[in-house]
């Protein structure tokens, strides 16, 4: 297939911004189309079926505008829909294609930054319940003890702007400490939500020094790179114009308004339907 295209770049909500920030750093030359489902937001708590239902619509809406690789910056839709997407929605289709998630990118690299193999794993209820954490590194990193907390609040307190308050900060404590307990010997750390860099200080201080908090943006962004650059046919169909679209499908000014904590720029979006 000749036709290029931008990498598209979808969560449910605000979180997936931070994703996009890092790719705009380590790989400024490409083009990109951001999509929130900010009026369905936040994909934590609902139901496997509707999260790939979702999902599956912003892939398609994604796809209408020639992107040829989406990346579910979205720990919940790579948890609940991805595999799904891959193995059965877009299998037979254009086999030039493709859609990555966040989650194996992260377990691919998080078990080797742990000393004592016991690692914390902080993420929605959605991401939690699917298990898909515990099931990546039991590959990657088969001697790396799993323990995970549900932190259902933290999305929320984050959209509203409300995770600095002194409530905030001590839903987010609790959350800490009920992991902490599962397992005395977590040395680090994963946010394994994109929404959660935002409160990584709130973390830090919580955990104190001997635990070290690991952000997704990073690795994901290093193994996009790394992937592009061992995929000639994938790089050969990415446009290069070093152009950001954001598109949302709530109000485009609140989404703007509330997109610079994330991104730490101004930026103006694009109402959408899916």
């Amino acid at each position: 297939m000749n036709t290029i295209g931008p990498i598209g770049v979808f969560d449910s909500g605000y979180g997936g911004l931070t994703i996009l920030q890092e790719f705009l750093k380590e790989l400024p030359e490409y083009d990109y189309i951001y999509l929130g489902d900010n009026a369905r937001a936040p994909y934590g708590n609902r139901s496997f079926e509707v999260v790939h239902d979702f999902t599956l619509e912003a892939v398609r809406f994604l796809q209408k505008k020639g992107c040829r690789l989406i990346i579910l910056a979205c720990n919940t839709s790579s948890a609940k829909a991805l595999r799904t997407l891959q193995q059965i929605d877009l299998l037979n289709e254009d086999s030039d294609f493709r859609i990555l998630g966040v989650i194996r990118p992260s377990t691919e690299t998080i078990g080797a930054m742990s000393q004592s193999n016991c690692i914390g794993i902080l993420g929605t209820q959605g991401t939690i319940q699917s298990e898909s954490y515990k099931i990546e590194l039991e590959k990657f990193s088969p001697k790396i003890k799993v323990i995970q907390q549900a932190c259902p609040m933290w999305v929320p307190l984050i959209e509203s702007n409300k995770h600095n308050t002194d409530i905030g900060v001590k839903v987010i404590e609790n959350d800490i400490q009920e992991l902490l307990e599962q397992n005395k010997d977590i040395d680090t750390i994963l946010l394994a939500c994109t929404h959660y860099p935002l409160v990584i200080e709130h973390v830090r201080k919580a955990v104190g020094k001997n635990i070290q908090v690991v952000s997704q943006g990073p690795i994901v962004a290093n193994k996009l790179m790394d992937y592009l650059f061992r995929n000639e046919f994938m790089r050969k169909q990415i446009s290069k114009g070093n152009t950001c679209r954001f598109m949302t499908t709530e109000n485009a000014a609140v989404f703007d308004a509330s997109a610079t904590q994330f991104l730490e720029k101004a930026i103006r979006s694009t109402q959408v339907s899916l």
